[in-house]
């Protein structure tokens, strides 16, 4: 249980990413508050939680529109803000509400470009609320574990750090068939994914990065790719490959989350969540190799494949004193025989060829085994295999602590998980000089930004 009083939440975005928030205040965490709006552009997907509302017993919030913020605010009197809508528009939610001195939750990013993140830092600069980014990622036990042994001194001084981050077929190929593939609308997976990455390796070394230089592409997603494979002319929309077992199809209709939050609401704003991943209008890229420079000296060398035939990710942490090596494989393969929708009950299963299934696996040959391997390797020694702590629930149990933090109010903490806006702003910043050194290809130095964001950078 928690001292703090039951709170208001008005929920700004009900798509996907709404429902970890609004499952929390109705069973978890229902003792700590109630929602008391719904903020969305399409009547449908706040419809669509007006029935799962209705379902665990809670009578329905009022809705509002985008263009109704202010009634909003002024009718419901929220406490919180819960901004889960589409990246560009966070800065709008989180000045708006730090403006009036209430307290913002966000999902990461924090904004998607610096502008808005000038916008956001006077904000938070002058607001009596505060700002809290849900970097979930921090959480999870593995990540956790790291972040400990670094803190420890087990490889002494870190001195370089390498993180490959491969999004498989399914997942991956989602970002290029809904509004993140318009790097206007997400600022594109540099900024969209890979600031829960650059978050992490910031949180792990507790140091500030400096300067970025990154290389990238489109070169699998995209019409004109599509071309030059000779896949030829596509229908526009997932769901027209359905039936002729399309790899790449997405089926809405399978999936009744999918389909109450986006199939139905399509004919009010026409919204397609399923384009096709090879069709035109894609200007985000599928490739990212980048070099980010820490103030104390290491580096990062940073890789994301969103075209990978398996989904996990490697990191390399190396010191003065030895190395670490964290393996992390969520899904060995992907079937190419999809039966439903590709993302399956609630959009979390997704069809993979799982390696326990596999005669190599029954037969003790694991060639890509699921699961997590932490190794700590000292100059001199032998390698270790240090234990993961797992919880129950998503990310190991790391949900759950994330949750509490956010409602219950964070607990005593030495790894420090909870972010605030500074590490939202380190993190974005370093995705928006991504996109900035790919127009450029020249080397960013974060502090040419000038301020007030470069003096959030250092925490000022």
């Amino acid at each position: 249980m928690s001292d703090r009083p039951a709170r208001r939440h008005a929920v700004i975005g009900t798509g996907g990413r709404s429902r970890m928030y609004i499952d929390a205040l109705t069973s978890s965490h229902a003792d700590l508050g109630e929602i008391v709006a719904f903020l969305d552009p399409n009547e449908a997907r706040m419809a669509y939680y007006d029935r799962y509302l209705a379902d665990r017993g809670y009578d329905h919030p009022p809705h509002f529109s985008p263009d109704q913020l202010e009634e909003m605010l002024a009718a419901t009197r929220p406490d919180v803000l819960i901004v889960t809508s589409k990246d560009s528009t966070h800065a709008d939610h989180i000045v708006a509400g730090l403006d009036r001195g209430l307290d913002v939750i966000t999902e990461k990013p924090m904004t998607i470009d610096v502008p808005s993140l000038e916008r956001i830092v006077r904000a938070a600069r002058e607001s009596t609320g505060t700002l809290t980014v849900t970097f979930n990622y921090r959480y999870s036990p593995r990540n956790s574990t790291v972040r400990r042994l670094i803190a420890e001194g087990a490889i002494g001084t870190v001195t370089s750090v390498h993180f490959e981050w491969c999004l498989d077929t399914v997942h991956g190929a989602d970002y290029f068939r809904r509004w993140h593939r318009e790097k206007d609308s997400s600022g594109g997976l540099a900024v969209h994914k890979s600031t829960h990455h650059f978050d992490l390796v910031n949180w792990w070394l507790a140091d500030v990065p400096e300067t970025v230089f990154a290389l990238g592409g489109l070169h699998f997603y995209g019409a004109e790719n599509a071309a030059d494979r000779g896949l030829g002319e596509r229908p526009a929309l997932g769901r027209d490959l359905v039936a002729a077992g399309d790899p790449f199809a997405l089926d809405l209709a399978a999936d009744p989350q999918l389909k109450g939050l986006f199939l139905d609401a399509e004919h009010l704003d026409g919204y397609h969540r399923d384009q096709d991943v090879f069709g035109q209008g894609i200007s985000i890229e599928d490739n990212l190799s980048v070099i980010v420079g820490y103030q104390r000296g290491a580096a990062m060398s940073y890789s994301l494949n969103a075209h990978s035939p398996w989904e996990g990710y490697r990191v390399a942490v190396n010191g003065t004193e030895g190395r670490l090596e964290l393996d992390v494989v969520e899904r060995g393969a992907v079937s190419a025989e999809r039966t439903t929708s590709g993302l399956g009950p609630g959009g979390k299963d997704r069809p993979v060829l799982d390696p326990s299934a596999t005669e190599a696996e029954r037969t003790g040959q694991r060639l890509r085994p699921h699961g997590s391997r932490l190794v700590l390797q000292r100059l001199w020694a032998q390698p270790e295999e240090v234990p993961i702590p797992e919880g129950a629930g998503a990310h190991g149990g790391g949900d759950a602590m994330l949750l509490d933090d956010i409602f219950r109010g964070p607990a005593e903490d030495p790894l420090g998980r909870q972010a605030g806006y500074g590490d939202g702003v380190r993190s974005v910043l370093i995705g928006a000089a991504v996109n900035d050194s790919l127009t450029s290809g020249q080397v960013v130095r974060l502090a040419d930004y000038g301020e007030p964001v470069h003096s959030a950078v250092l925490g000022e």
